[in-house]
């Protein structure tokens, strides 16, 4: 499993501390929520400070363009060092084009599906796709609470990757923590983001990613 903590929930006047400190303790990736008020009721960091990071991880950055035109921006967040760049199927730019645009700027293409979309919406779209972004909450803010329906439709992600013979990546983002990893494991998942569980665990980051890791490996077959 792939733990991903969200920078969202990390201090803003402190990220690329904030960034290191997740290295250190044992984070994988380094998920990054962009949110332009519009596609989202929410605004966030966009590329600049994620590339103002840079000197301070070796962690593989995660983009999450939570925007209307991911197109439009995406020359951005190439130059600012993203190595994942996601975007949401329900965006108005075409996801075909985009994906495209990723993969030929050298960078891994990534699409998101937040809870109101079905599943099958990615079936054509899949074959391009390093990794899908399973939303777990309705996308715009943290800490909200955990969808149950994720867990099925990650479920369903994962039997339309099985079937196209090639390794995708599933990731759920929003409320996981210690209550449903297990199940989003069994279902397929295999890249976990985890923003208020680890960020403000009261026992500090390393102590939350441990009893993250320490779950998915004991979940059942």
């Amino acid at each position: 499993m792939i733990v991903a903590p969200s920078m969202l929930v990390a201090d803003f006047a402190r990220l690329g501390e904030e960034a290191r400190a997740l290295e250190e303790a044992g984070a994988d990736w380094l998920h990054w929520d962009v949110m332009d008020g519009h596609f989202v009721p929410n605004l966030t960091h966009g590329a600049l400070p994620m590339a103002a990071c840079r000197a301070y991880s070796s962690l593989t950055f995660n983009a999450h363009l939570m925007i209307s035109e991911p197109m439009r921006y995406l020359e951005g967040f190439v130059e600012g060092g993203a190595d994942i760049i996601c975007a949401h199927i329900e965006a108005e730019d075409d996801a075909r084009e985009f994906l495209q645009a990723v993969r030929d700027a050298g960078r891994r293409p990534a699409l998101a599906i937040s809870p109101d979309t079905p599943a099958g919406t990615l079936a054509e779209l899949l074959p391009l796709c390093d990794m899908i972004t399973v939303m777990g909450v309705h996308p715009g803010f943290a800490g909200q609470e955990f969808i149950e329906g994720t867990v099925e439709k990650t479920a369903e992600v994962r039997a339309m990757i099985d079937g196209l013979g090639r390794a995708v990546h599933i990731q759920v983002d929003g409320g996981v923590d210690t209550s449903n990893i297990r199940r989003l494991c069994r279902a397929g998942a295999d890249v976990i983001v985890s923003g208020s569980f680890v960020l403000r665990h009261p026992q500090g980051y390393t102590t939350a990613i441990e009893q993250l890791r320490a779950l998915e490996r004991d979940h059942p077959a």
